[in-house]
């Protein structure tokens, strides 16, 4: 005996229809979450990477600046010490010439002129001498400016101030000198004749 199916057919196949497309939805749903969420765990963990790197680069960077500051000071230290090194040499290298300029006040002093002070005076980039002292004629005075210009350790002498001295005969005078700055005088030049000298002050120095 055939069985006939009463039930309305297209109906259930239109639910099985409906189940599977709701199965597939859930399941694409279910995909993209997880893809999501994957794809936000692999943003997160580059943002956070890069942010441990961009801390470590900070380290580095306070670590290089305080690196710096230290060549830098080492750089004004550095530079301290040349330019006290250099004024040390220059007055190692001035000593000698000191000498020399004592010496040559000597040999330049002509007979009848007396010293009564010597002093070390500001005169721009030359040293200049200031000269005191005590002559028994303005022709000694003379003699002696003459005898400076003719030195191979002073020059351009200035007169600056002669007068009569009101006890005994003779003149008082002031004159000044520029001190020569080189290694070694010019043998070839004659030297001036050498005089006497009764007292030089410089810091307190007497003859």
């Amino acid at each position: 005996m055939p069985r006939i199916n009463l039930l309305p057919w297209r109906e259930g196949q239109r639910k099985e229809r409906k189940l599977a497309f709701l199965v597939a939805l859930g399941v694409a749903v279910l995909a993209a979450m997880v893809t999501t969420f994957a794809a936000y765990l692999l943003v997160d963990a580059m943002i956070g990477g890069q942010q441990r790197r961009n801390q470590s680069l900070r380290a580095q960077i306070k670590l290089l600046d305080k690196q710096i500051e230290e060549i830098n000071s080492l750089e004004t230290e550095k530079q301290r010490f040349i330019s006290r090194m250099e004024v040390i040499e220059k007055l190692q290298r001035s000593r000698p010439g000191i000498v020399h300029v004592f010496d040559e006040i000597v040999k330049t002093l002509p007979d009848g002129v007396y010293l009564t002070g010597v002093q070390q005076i500001s005169g721009g980039a030359s040293k200049r001498l200031k000269f005191d002292g005590v002559a028994q004629s303005s022709t000694r005075v003379s003699s002696f400016m003459r005898n400076i210009d003719a030195s191979e350790w002073l020059r351009n002498p200035e007169l600056q101030v002669v007068q009569t001295t009101p006890k005994g005969p003779g003149s008082s005078f002031t004159l000044t000198a520029d001190e020569v700055t080189t290694s070694a005088p010019d043998e070839s030049k004659p030297q001036a004749p050498k005089g006497k000298i009764r007292k030089a002050s410089l810091g307190g120095v007497q003859q």
